[in-house]
């Protein structure tokens, strides 16, 4: 009998399951939306074992759908998404109507896991106070100030390589520049000499990796995370792995308090942090921003250190691979390093970086065709009637803008796939819809590190490329694919290049 009843609830739910999907499946075609056929209970963009990174599962929903309408439709599992097909209704969601696509959609657990509250990820009020807050420490005057520690790492980073480019041997480069990355933002952000150039397997280093890299269970929790929050939220369940928010918080509590007891004062991001928790100003600004809580302190700079170091080391990456298939642009950048070098005394100064203005362009191109933020995703926090249209967006449905896809569409970007730093002329951009280049965001939530982004790029290029040819190896991967299981654009099988000394 109870074996009975217990296959009667499990047919029942199985019956009502599939009903429950094909009607979530009705969604886009109910109310007249192109839309992509989902697989059943997958949807489309699910898929174990699959072979493409998201970006490129978007990029052939946005080619399959472009055209028909402003916005179309796609299913996460068996939930209803919209992705942004026109650049007008993208600007609308990103900047003019932003009022209510002011969210992300990311899950939040400050309870229990106080890394998951960084700017990255909050929501509503509590966002706006803390952009409010945190904006000020990443001005340009703020940038200058720790640029001296970025050419200090960048100095010991051109001592690593010299002996794999004397032998010319082939290296990972990704890992190199991550390792470069990582000393870089442990240093700016903390304070602490990371030695992951010297010692590939620091703690630091070995933390980087594991924010990342989703595998197996690790990318099944994610999926429950985002579909069901509120779940997730009753569960106590923790978005960060435990090992890292203690590696991190022990990390912040002790050089905190060391600098505190001992009034050390540096020019990194950890000092205008502490500046903030403890009076809720900054040094010379005379706005009282409002204090934070130790808590908010260590989202912040946790989330400064995972983005900072990840997408500057895969840029750099990037452009170096670009670079060694195309040597004429390697030598029109090397030429332009030289010529500001000898008007600033052979020195990498803040000013001398700035003058760089062909490689900020190789740069934009990279971002163009690796955007390292592959895709943007925003909530709707009200119905939105969809400008020009009969269509409403109901609250609470996801928009995806599909930044990849976007910058590799042959009618806004001619021959996409060629690589041409001159798209980034003057005259090329004011020709240009201007949200047809989205690799930091735009609007309200711009990425508010971009600065310090490019600044540690330009510097870790202009390193390399002075003093090393780079060029490609057997290795290489050519053409360029992508390992599905990194959450940013990562080559498959590593960035193998090889170094020659000038």
């Amino acid at each position: 009998m109870d074996l009975t009843i217990l296959l009667l609830c499990v047919v029942t739910f199985v019956i009502v399951g599939y009903f429950y999907a094909k009607k979530q499946y009705s969604y886009w075609a109910d109310r007249g939306i192109p839309y992509v056929k989902p697989k059943f209970l997958i949807g489309n963009l699910g898929g174990v074992g699959s072979s493409k990174h998201i970006s490129e599962k978007l990029q052939d929903i946005y080619r399959e759908l472009k055209g028909k309408e402003v916005f179309g439709g796609l299913f996460f599992l068996t939930d209803p998404t919209s992705i942004a097909l026109d650049l007008d209704f993208l600007r609308n969601i990103l900047v003019k109507d932003f009022q209510y696509f002011h969210d992300r959609g990311v899950y939040i657990n400050e309870r229990d896991d106080p890394l998951s509250g960084h700017l990255f990820s909050l929501y509503g009020q509590k966002w706006k106070i803390m952009r409010a807050k945190l904006s000020p420490t990443f001005t340009s005057g703020k940038m200058k100030m720790m640029h001296s520690t970025i050419i200090a790492v960048a100095k010991e980073f051109e001592k690593v390589l010299e002996p794999f480019a004397a032998k010319q041997e082939q290296i990972e480069m990704k890992e190199f520049l991550a390792r470069f990355t990582t000393d870089v933002i442990g240093s700016c952000a903390f304070g602490i000499e990371c030695n992951s150039l010297k010692e590939p397997d620091t703690e630091f280093r070995r933390v980087g990796k594991k924010v990342f890299e989703f595998t197996g269970l690790g990318l099944a929790k994610q999926f429950f995370l985002q579909i069901f929050p509120k779940i997730a939220k009753a569960l106590r369940m923790e978005i960060t792995d435990r090992d890292v928010t203690h590696f991190f918080m022990k990390l912040l509590r002790d050089t905190i308090d060391y600098r505190e007891k001992n009034n050390v004062k540096r020019n990194d991001f950890l000092s205008l942090m502490i500046q903030l928790k403890n009076t809720g100003k900054l040094e010379g600004d005379n706005v009282d921003l409002g204090k934070i809580t130790f808590e908010e302190l260590a989202a912040q700079t946790f989330v400064f250190f995972v983005a900072g170091f990840e997408t500057s080391s895969s840029t750099m990456a990037f452009s170096l691979y670009e670079l060694a298939l195309n040597q004429d642009i390697q030598d029109h950048v090397r030429e332009e390093i030289n010529s500001v070098l000898e008007r600033h005394g052979g020195e990498f100064t803040y000013d001398a970086c700035m003058e760089l203005k062909y490689l900020e362009r190789v740069i934009q191109e990279t971002l163009r065709k690796y955007p390292i933020v592959d895709n943007l995703f925003r909530v709707a926090t009200n119905d939105y009637q969809v400008p020009g249209t009969n269509h409403v967006l109901k609250k609470g449905m996801s928009v995806i803008v599909p930044v990849y896809a976007i910058q590799r569409d042959p009618e806004i970007y001619p021959n996409p796939e060629i690589f041409d730093p001159d798209r980034f002329t003057e005259e090329n951009i004011k020709n240009r819809h201007p949200y047809a280049w989205l690799p930091f965001g735009e609007g309200p939530r711009v990425c508010v590190g971009m600065r310090f982004g490019l600044m540690q790029t330009r510097v870790g290029l202009a390193t390399i490329i002075n003093k090393y040819r780079i060029n490609v190896t057997q290795k290489t991967p050519i053409p360029m694919s992508f390992s599905p299981k990194f959450a940013f654009l990562s080559p498959e099988g590593g960035m193998w290049l090889k170094m020659e000394k000038i």
